[in-house]
């Protein structure tokens, strides 16, 4: 039976563009940068021209061990604030051009002051250099499902990668422990120095939260597995309609947020295109909107746009009369609005047009979805 290793190496041989595989697991300490070595080591066995870029050890024995014997790229060192910090070294690596490297921590901000502002899109610059990027990530820096993990942890993760990265990826492989096998290694000093244990067992690492962190991180693997079987193979046997999103966005900062990636977690269950809409109407105007409202509204645009949203500005009275021009326009499937008392349903029902465009998605087939 073949290993994942040898898969992964028959897949990197059959095609020159560079290829992505990420390691999910559902907190630190599962054991990805391990694997990631292993990966690497069997790799370098098989004669392959395997770099390590970045890893983050955390001091474990078993994972400092593996780093032996490895070839690996200097990182980049970098003044900040008057403290010498490492950064990945991508030019290094683009100057290098080996077949794969391993890049750790994807959802690492890089310091202020590199060319990109995310790893992940270091990672991006790597792949388009046709070089293959074996990477890992927690769960909880997911974007789409950042809420869940909150609503879990009671913490929310500044750090997080847009999901078109695991859409981007050729394989994806689940990490998994039970809660009492992580919570073993914690205890034995195998995922946090033993001064950071009992702090560590009262706050992330209870059964329960692991439990559901668990679940989403299996469930987003199977997902992704769902998905690529469906988009490669039955899409070729069954003529499917190809689905395209709207998601219409007012100011409402929260609102907003929540519409944008319950509709990117649509658009990359159906691996669709998707775009978000705003009507700037009068009301909404920058004289009567607030600073700090145009800023959310900007960051939620960056933040459609990292998960792979095209963005559509337009200035109109008329709501509905716009969202049916862009339906048309873009050959949208799907419309994405918020609950009935948001701001932006409560324009649309004021207009009397509102029924015509009811009538306009029904005859062309079009699903209005009301998200909580």
């Amino acid at each position: 039976m073949q290993s994942e290793a040898d898969k992964w190496l028959e897949k990197i041989q059959q095609d020159k563009k560079g290829k992505l595989k990420i390691y999910i697991g559902m907190s630190a300490g599962v054991g990805k940068t391990y694997r990631m070595l292993q990966e690497a080591h069997t790799l370098l066995r098989n004669g392959v021209n395997v770099k390590v870029g970045y890893v983050e050890t955390h001091g474990r024995k078993e994972t400092v061990a593996l780093v032996d014997g490895l070839p690996v790229i200097p990182r980049r060192q970098t003044f900040y604030k008057g403290k010498q910090l490492d950064e990945l070294d991508v030019q290094a690596i683009l100057l290098l051009q080996p077949k794969v490297v391993i890049v750790d921590e994807l959802a690492h901000t890089n310091i202020p002051g590199s060319k990109n502002e995310k790893r992940w899109q270091d990672v991006l610059d790597i792949m388009e250099a046709g070089i293959d990027v074996i990477t890992a990530v927690n769960i909880q820096h997911i974007e789409s499902i950042n809420d869940d993990v909150k609503a879990i942890t009671g913490v929310k993760v500044a750090e997080r990668v847009p999901d078109k990265l695991l859409q981007l990826a050729d394989e994806v492989v689940n990490i998994d422990l039970t809660a009492d096998e992580l919570i073993t290694r914690l205890k034995e000093g195998k995922i946090y120095d033993h001064s950071k244990v009992q702090q560590a067992l009262q706050n992330f690492f209870q059964p329960e939260k692991i439990l559901q962190l668990r679940e989403l991180a299996l469930k987003e693997v199977a997902g992704q597995v769902e998905r690529k079987v469906d988009y490669e193979v039955t899409a070729k046997e069954r003529p499917w309609r190809h689905e395209r999103f709207l998601a219409c966005i007012s100011s409402n900062h929260t609102v907003a947020q929540n519409i944008i990636r319950k509709t990117a977690r649509l658009a990359s269950y159906y691996n669709s295109k998707w775009y978000v809409l705003y009507v700037q109407t009068p009301r909404e105007s920058a004289d009567k909107i607030s600073l700090a409202a145009q800023r959310h509204l900007i960051n939620n645009f960056k933040n459609a746009t990292e998960l792979g949203a095209e963005i559509v500005r337009v200035k109109n009275a008329n709501v509905a009369k716009v969202i049916m021009h862009i339906v048309e326009e873009k050959q949208i499937t799907t419309v994405c609005i918020g609950k009935p008392h948001m701001n932006l349903l409560q324009v649309i029902l004021n207009t009397n047009i509102f029924n015509h465009l009811l009538r306009k998605l029904s005859a062309n087939d079009i699903d209005l979805v009301i998200l909580s």
